[in-house]
């Protein structure tokens, strides 16, 4: 289950080798993101800076395509426009989505789709089968997700603190660095894990002496990349505390891929508040928070990758 007051939805084309993903806020959410990629793509990633006017967003779109998987954003914005959701400005709702893209152009999907491509179609689709849960692995913009030695997928981790506030992790792993320690099936983020909830492998012992090799996907030549993560919290935070807590789950990348952040990947963090639970203590409490979201960013990453290769 995600956080309380987020939906998620998935689309997907079998033949394109590619989707989308969307997170709904049950109401507006006040939003910021950053990105540490070297290669990103979005769309209205500006606007969620702490100092800029509009502070809130009706969804976040995660997509393949490169930045074909743009459009899936405009395909949302007609789902919430329907239903009289989006800023308003005189007479007009104007739905605020920003998005992100990564790269399964090459995966071997059919991407001959004429004119225009399929991802605004996709983006509506993923709107009509949102819920408050989802499967992980191969699903909506994780489908055509590579990396190093295992399919790429999409991945959910939550954690809730004592006082009920909670922080769920979406991420889409498509990296160029490997999830793997060495040439293991270990997973880097072992350290991390709750449950077995990728394979309960651990760390090897002892670590293989390839251990830090730089081990990427396509010889590290291919543009190929990006992972794409949105935090959701029931926390009520301001846009400069959720570009705070983005910042700091960047760490939770570090601690599941490697290399990370590299020229080639777009790696980027939304975080969203439903403004739900006010933060009591809010030095102390805020930094929990942000710790506790870059650690389930480190698992959600794992869990994509685990997922789509069962």
């Amino acid at each position: 289950m995600l956080t309380p007051g987020f939906k998620i939805g998935h689309a997907i084309d079998d033949q394109l080798l590619s989707g989308v993903t969307v997170l709904l806020p049950d109401e507006p959410a006040t939003a910021s993101c950053h990105v540490m990629g070297g290669a990103p793509g979005t769309r209205e990633t500006d606007l969620l800076a702490p100092e800029q006017l509009v502070q809130r967003v009706d969804a976040i779109v995660l997509s393949g395509g490169s930045a074909f998987g743009l459009d899936a954003a405009s395909g949302v914005q007609a789902w919430l426009r329907e239903r009289q959701r989006g800023f308003i400005v005189g007479d007009h709702r104007i739905p605020i989505v920003p998005a992100a893209i990564l790269f399964d152009l090459n995966n071997g999907g059919d991407k001959d789709w004429g004119r225009y491509p399929p991802y605004r179609d996709l983006g509506y689709q993923a709107c009509e089968s949102a819920r408050p849960d989802s499967p992980e692995g191969s699903i909506g913009a994780g489908l055509g997700a590579t990396t190093v030695r295992a399919r790429g997928g999409l991945g959910i981790a939550t954690q809730r603190m004592a006082d009920g506030i909670e922080v769920t992790a979406v991420a889409v792993c498509n990296a160029v660095g490997s999830v793997f320690v060495g040439d293991t099936d270990h997973f880097r983020a072992a350290p991390f894990e709750q449950d077995a909830e990728f394979g309960g492998r651990g760390l090897p012992d002892p670590l293989p002496a390839n251990a830090s090799d730089i081990v990427t996907k396509g010889a590290g030549n291919a543009l190929m990349n990006t992972t794409l993560v949105v935090l959701l919290t029931n926390a009520s935070l301001d846009s400069a505390e959720c570009k705070r807590m983005a910042i700091n789950a960047h760490d939770g990348f570090a601690r599941a891929i490697y290399p990370v952040h590299t020229p080639t990947d777009g790696d980027i963090v939304f975080a969203l508040s439903s403004n739900l639970i006010k933060l009591e203590n809010t030095a102390v409490k805020s930094m929990h928070l942000y710790t506790i979201a870059a650690n389930c960013v480190t698992r959600a990453i794992a869990r994509g990758v685990y997922k789509a290769n069962l």
